[in-house]
């Protein structure tokens, strides 16, 4: 009787180690879902950010992600994410608005957070916003200053007389930028004109009407425009008519100055706040948006010196691919 006793007594401590491990999180392993909009430059560093701060602070063994991109398609968006739901994953990442939109609409109960999303009042079409999302979201914004950027336009234009804005009209944080920015120039003396393309069977036709009727372009922070530069390059060079972008990976693909943030900070910091979630319990609801820590000045030095731009002093060279 003593050996049975003794031998129940050890099955009860195994057990209770296991469980008291398990609690502790010692031995759980995460499943992160990931629903990138569509691969370009930009994106494709705020997710290398985001895998790289999770595995830093958990650890490479404790987080599997399922990395799936949409190609640039909302409706499959909504299919990657109802995946991810379905398998009960402890978190999503929403890399770009759609995303976030189609995880919204997914779930209300595993966290979501966004990243690459411009002004989350928008996108989610937030009437009260002060900050904080609520519920199961939060995230990053991408969103560079958009004065800063009217200010940069100023100062190497300052003799333009008309400025088009391209976008893609699907995109919703596009027009919000676009609707932000045009006061600020209009009071700078500038005439402004939108212009906006559907989808990137339209973008050369609609970028040669805004060359046709501008002296300036100015493309927003904009996933169609981003993976369409060459098409909105081709046009802009034959017309000799600058651009001003709004991320490093358009400005390298077609402009000639932007007021650019790290797309691989913001997915970083995306990260340290899924760490906070999942190891530390963080309460998502309560988490802000966070932005870009810093933003700097740079410029397309293939693109200037072909149109014959002087760029000032204090503006950093975009490095080459």
């Amino acid at each position: 009787m003593k050996k049975v006793i003794a031998l129940l007594l050890s099955v009860l401590m195994i057990v209770s180690v296991a469980v008291f491990a398990t609690g502790c999180g010692e031995s759980k392993v995460y499943n992160i879902g990931i629903c990138q909009l569509v691969q370009h430059e930009a994106l494709d560093a705020a997710t290398k950010g985001f895998r790289e701060a999770l595995v830093e602070k958990l650890g490479e063994d404790k987080v599997v992600f399922d990395e799936q991109n949409a190609a640039g398609d909302s409706a499959t968006c909504s299919t990657i994410v109802n995946q991810f739901v379905s398998s009960k994953y402890d978190l999503i990442l929403a890399n770009a608005t759609p995303a976030l939109q189609a995880a919204a609409s997914a779930t209300k109960d595993i966290p979501i957070l966004g990243t690459s999303v411009t002004d989350y009042a928008t996108a989610l079409e937030l009437k009260d916003f002060s900050g904080t999302v609520g519920g199961n979201i939060s995230g990053t914004s991408d969103l560079a200053p958009l004065d800063e950027q009217a200010k940069m336009l100023n100062e190497l234009f300052p003799d333009a007389k008309k400025v088009g804005i391209l976008y893609c009209s699907a995109e919703a944080n596009s027009a919000y930028q676009a609707n932000t920015i045009t006061p600020i120039l209009e009071d700078m003396g500038y005439e402004v004109k939108s212009y906006k393309f559907s989808d990137s069977n339209d973008v050369a036709s609609v970028t040669k009407s805004a060359c046709d009727d501008s002296d300036v372009l100015y493309v927003p922070t904009d996933n169609t425009a981003a993976s369409c530069t060459d098409a909105i390059k081709n046009v802009a060079l034959k017309a000799k008519k600058p651009i001003i972008a709004g991320e490093e990976g358009i400005c390298q693909g077609c402009g000639v100055a932007t007021l650019s943030i790290s797309y691989y900070d913001i997915g970083y910091k995306t990260g340290e706040m899924a760490a906070e979630i999942l190891a530390d319990g963080k309460d998502i609801s309560e988490m802000k948006i966070e932005y870009a820590p810093k933003v700097t000045k740079k410029y397309n030095k293939e693109i200037c010196k072909e149109l014959g731009i002087e760029i000032p002093d204090d503006y950093e060279a975009i490095a080459a691919e």
